[in-house]
């Protein structure tokens, strides 16, 4: 079957309207024990009866037991497990009987089995509507192609028009930079702190390495002699303390001498 069930469903239920009698009850009442509200739509008598229908055509002969265990579901019990509870048997008998007296449905036995069957009037009744829906689709097909067509022109138009636009797009910053050229702007009061404090950071930076790089390369004068550059302040902190330790090792030698000069002097006497 080319068609939805759901599509069925609705497209059945509209002819079903006139044939069957919705009761003053339906809008009140709930469809089975595990449902906690009544249908939201208006019109669930028609589609009800149009999708027994469709279960007598599929399971016949059928009864009211096997609708109920086919319209069941499980009910919300809170903390306690949910459980599954048939659906309604009246909505099922009052439907039946409906499509009965309609001439839609027959009481017949086979093989063992009791129950409604379909008749030829319902059988007609359902393959005419869906000759209906499917031709209603290639409508729908044949509508849409169209618009298909046209948005391919549309991107085929756009593809031929973006090189065009390129080139313009091109141009167009050719001439912005030409005038640039031929007049420059004038820069704002904060571009042109911005662009001074870069110029500060960058002549900082050129300092610092001047300072890092060793300067101990020696310079050559007007007449060849050789001029030092003055070393780092680290270099000259390093030499002084190497020159502090040379005199503290000289002061120790000479105490050392001292003291064995004394002892030598105490041993004569």
């Amino acid at each position: 079957m080319s068609v939805s069930k759901q599509e069925l469903i609705k497209a059945l239920a509209e002819k079903l309207r006139p044939m069957l009698r919705k009761p003053l009850w339906a809008e009140f009442v709930r469809t089975g024990m595990h449902k906690e509200r009544p249908p939201t739509d208006a019109d669930w008598w028609f589609m009800r009866g149009a999708s027994i229908l469709l279960k007598v055509q599929k399971l016949q002969p059928i009864g009211v037991s096997k609708l109920r265990r086919h319209y069941g579901g499980r009910k919300n019990r809170g903390v306690a497990p949910e459980h599954v509870y048939k659906g309604s048997g009246s909505i099922a008998r009052k439907l039946l009987q409906q499509l009965e007296s309609v001439g839609l449905l027959k009481q017949e036995t086979r093989a063992g089995h009791k129950g409604r069957v379909l008749t030829p009037k319902s059988q007609s009744l359902i393959s005419q509507t869906i000759k209906e829906l499917d031709k209603a689709k290639p409508k729908e097909k044949a509508e849409a192609k169209p618009e298909k067509t046209e948005a391919k022109q549309e991107k085929a138009v756009a593809k031929l028009e973006k090189p065009e636009a390129k080139h313009e797009k091109a141009e167009a910053k050719q001439e912005a930079s030409k005038q640039k050229l031929a007049a420059p702007e004038k820069l704002s009061f904060s571009e042109a702190k911005k662009a001074e404090a870069k110029q500060e950071k960058a002549e900082a930076k050129q300092e610092a390495n001047k300072e890092a790089t060793p300067t101990t390369v020696a310079k050559q004068g007007p007449k060849g002699v050789g001029i030092k550059k003055q070393e780092p302040k680290a270099v000259e902190v390093k030499k002084e303390d190497e020159k502090v330790e040379e005199k503290k090792d000289e002061v120790k030698k000479e105490e050392m001498k001292k003291e064995v000069s004394v002892a030598s002097g105490a041993g004569e006497e």
